[in-house]
């Protein structure tokens, strides 16, 4: 046979290029993972799936996104890194066959009053172009519709050289914004409520102060006023002369000579702006948040009626609609008005404008509005907006990272979310996603699980394989991914109710609504359906609600469960008096800290255009406190041991034999209580999920008895959690309710909806389809009824 023929009769080789359909990962140890080694098929979808603090983030996010987009920033110029944000390299032997990594996560958006829907997508800055194009009449360039741009007029003389030559001559520049001078863009005004500051029927000398701190007898600032002589301090303030109110309430700065001290005198509106406004309120103590929150109103601006927006940028008009209006309209309406303009001139820009208009809808977010804060969407609509952009993508061999995607959707949705997950892995895509829902985790090309545990308890691959494979196996996963809640038998019956009359808070549409006190209320409806506006938003603030939600927790890196929850202190002062020395020596803050790194574990190095370097403290070997304090032991342990310590364990050690601490041990069972067990004690707040935040934030208000708080709002609170931890979320609300606190959850687990003793169902679409009760109940007649979504995936879901 000749040559050419044999050739002919064999398989043709592979070529080198397509060998590289993996993404291999060996020895990977950040966080908790134990030397992961694993594959991931690339233009696959893989489910990373496991209980919370399993290291699913820390494989997926801090590992692999992570290496990819640090390598990717090492591509362009030392120049432009230095305006990226610093990345470290992971702590993996190899990581092969990545591609360009897109991350979607929760992370909420900018809460800047200035940003919103259309800000943060370039719907805002497409509909500005097409208003200086086609709007009538004309006010200008695409700044003169901007709320983030303020009008400049400028004029003067400036010096012009040429040559040898010198010539002063006259400018003028002119830019045009559209920023509402008033309240520059905001949409609203805040105002200082006076009658929660100060009764004005009495005098200075009487007390007339009612802020909190401000005692007339002995505090400074308040002699500040009194002796001030701008003011008597024996009238009453309502019989102050105008030039007296005007000092007192508007004074400039001046020193004034108290009890034969210098001081500085102010009015007290710009005294009280400095001392309380222009602080975090998040940071204050609670009585100090709440006097804030009484005296600080904010209201729609008077002047442009809280569309951000000039009279010049209102009056500009394409088809009767100004750009104000058009933002002040829901997507999916505004999609339909744009789809109506035929105008060859800007043919291609609505083209633009449509697509992304459309994106909206098809992502189930068309009830939202471009004028919505950014601010005030929640994680889940949060994590859907940045998918926008990436929708109509034309990139393909791209690795997108999802975190759990189906936050915040109804079951309805879920299956809206999946179908988009299936067109981005099959335009050529690699999708990630971590996830616990079943629905989600069923769609999975290759599912990875990784346990057993949490914290030091898991790092580990349980299973690689499909879904089958998973129900098969005998991982936590797989044993509990098939698991259903039942409906009670017997439901509790309500001590009262919370009334709620003509709410119209957002979509609301005049919503009348008894919410039941005493048992285990859950509030449903799909996305955008106005759950959050009934609750949050139209509750009155005399019925003592406490809410519990995911937002970020305020503190620096230094945080940790211990100081969060006050565990802390009881832990110091155990080990102070076992060892007769001060309790200040076993804080990382105080006296013990480590004089090299401050108490910090590791010292920060800014490389300035390069990647900053995080590494270990030599010093104290990353336990943050002076060697002398470490001598110091409790129950044969030393505090930085103790901080080491996961939930779990430290519930152990503080429970009995030598190191028995009743006040420690109290705090450590309610954070066992609420499902974070895992978590170490000295753990940074910062790396924290939005659920773990609100499991912490649970655990605090626990403390408190029902009868100070009796009313607990939770928000998602199956957020972050895996399939095995949602039946211990259900015992820990039935606990909350049987210790006389009302507890009313908004959510979408069909878990927590068996389980309820009432639910209240809003819908029965989203935004202006939305915004009434389509049910009021409980479960089983839900279930039985069966005559809304909810209805409908519930009955699925018991198996009626």
């Amino acid at each position: 046979m000749s040559p050419a023929k044999r050739k002919n009769t064999q398989s043709p080789a592979l070529h080198a290029a397509d060998s590289h359909d993996l993404i291999r990962v060996h020895g990977a140890r950040v966080n908790n993972l134990k030397d992961v080694s694993i594959e991931i098929p690339k233009r696959r979808l893989t489910v990373f799936t496991g209980v919370s603090g399993s290291g699913k983030s820390s494989l997926v996010f801090s590992t692999i996104a992570a290496e990819s987009q640090r390598m990717i920033n090492e591509t362009y110029s030392a120049f432009v890194q230095g305006f990226m944000p610093t990345l470290a390299r992971p702590e993996v032997d190899v990581l092969d066959g990545l591609t360009t990594a897109i991350i979607v996560d929760q992370q909420r958006m900018g809460a800047d009053p200035r940003s919103t829907v259309g800000t943060a997508t370039d719907a805002n800055a497409m509909l500005r172009i097409l208003f200086s194009r086609l709007g009538k009449p004309h006010i200008g360039p695409p700044s003169a519709y901007s709320f983030n741009t303020a009008s400049v007029r400028a004029s003067g003389a400036i010096t012009v050289e040429r040559g040898d030559k010198t010539k002063s001559q006259k400018a003028t520049f002119n830019r045009t914004g559209g920023m509402c001078t008033r309240c520059e863009g905001r949409g609203s005004v805040s105002d200082i409520d006076l009658t929660q500051l100060y009764d004005d029927s009495k005098s200075l000398a009487e007390g007339a102060f009612t802020i909190p701190g401000w005692k007339s007898d002995s505090q400074w600032t308040v002699q500040v006023y009194a002796q001030s002589g701008f003011v008597d301090p024996d009238k009453p303030i309502r019989k102050y002369t105008k030039k007296e109110l005007q000092s007192f309430l508007y004074g400039e700065p001046v020193k004034v000579k108290v009890n034969g001290v210098n001081l500085t005198y102010e009015g007290l509106i710009p005294k009280i702006q400095k001392s309380f406004l222009s602080k975090d309120k998040e940071a204050m103590q609670p009585h100090i948040r709440a006097f804030v929150e009484r005296a600080v109103t904010f209201t729609v601006c008077p002047e442009c009626d809280g569309t951000r927006l000039t009279e010049g940028a209102r009056s500009s008009k394409i088809k009767r609609l100004s750009i104000a209006d058009a933002c002040a309209m829901e997507i999916r309406d505004l999609a339909e008005w744009v789809r109506g303009l035929k105008d060859a001139s800007v043919a291609p820009l609505l083209t633009a404008l449509q697509q992304t208009l459309d994106s909206f809808v098809e992502i189930g977010l068309g009830y939202l509005s471009l004028d919505r804060p950014a601010g005030t969407l929640s994680g889940g609509e949060a994590q859907r907006v940045k998918m926008i952009r990436h929708l109509g993508s034309s990139l393909t061999d791209v690795t997108y990272v999802f975190d759990e995607p189906t936050i915040g959707l109804h079951p309805h949705d879920i299956e809206r979310m999946n179908n988009l997950l299936l067109r981005l892995r099959d335009k050529g895509n690699t999708v990630l996603v971590v996830e616990h829902k079943p629905e989600a985790i069923a769609i999975a090309d290759h599912v990875v699980d990784l346990g057993p545990g949490a914290g030091t308890g898991g790092g580990s691959v349980c299973f690689e394989g499909t879904v089958d494979g998973l129900r098969a196996s005998d991982t936590v996963t797989g044993r509990h991914i098939d698991d259903r809640a039942t409906l009670k038998e017997t439901v509790r019956k309500p001590t009262g109710t919370l009334e709620i009359r003509d709410a119209t808070h957002h979509n609301l549409q005049g919503v009348d609504v008894d919410v039941p006190l005493g048992v285990l209320c859950v509030v449903t409806g799909v996305a955008g359906s106005g759950k959050s506006s009934l609750i949050h938003g139209s509750v009155p603030a005399s019925a003592g609600v406490v809410s519990v939600d995911q937002a970020p927790i305020k503190g620096s890196r230094r945080s940790n469960p211990a100081t969060y929850t006050g565990l802390l202190e009881p832990i110091r002062k155990a080990f102070a008096k076992a060892n007769d020395v001060k309790p200040a020596l076993f804080s990382a803050n105080s006296e013990g800290a480590c004089p090299i790194c401050n108490g910090a574990g590791v010292i920060y190095t800014d490389l300035g255009m390069m990647a900053g370097v995080e590494s270990t403290c030599e010093d104290c070997e990353g336990k943050r406190f002076q060697p002398a304090v470490l001598e110091y032991t409790f129950g044969g342990r030393d505090i930085s041991e103790v901080l080491a310590m996961s939930v779990t364990e430290a519930e152990r050690f503080f429970g009995s034999g030598d190191a028995h601490t009743p006040a420690a041990h109290r705090i450590l069972d309610r954070l066992a209580d609420v499902g974070l067990g895992y978590i170490s004690l000295g753990q940074p707040l910062t790396t924290l999920s939005g659920g773990e935040r609100q499991r912490l934030k649970l655990a605090t208000h626990m403390a408190e008895k029902g009868a100070d708080q009796p009313v607990l709002v939770l928000d998602e609170p199956t957020t972050g959690l895996h399939l095995a931890d949602v039946e211990q979320l259900l015992g820990l609300l039935d606990r909350l309710v049987e210790s006389g606190k009302s507890v009313i959850v908004i959510e979408h687990h069909q878990a927590v909806m068996a389980h309820a003793d009432w639910i209240i169902d809003l819908g029965p679409g989203a935004g202006h389809d939305g915004g009434k009760i389509v049910f009021e109940g409980t479960p089983a007649d839900l279930v039985a009824d069966r005559s809304t979504l909810t209805g409908e995936h519930l009955s699925a879901y018991v198996g009626a």
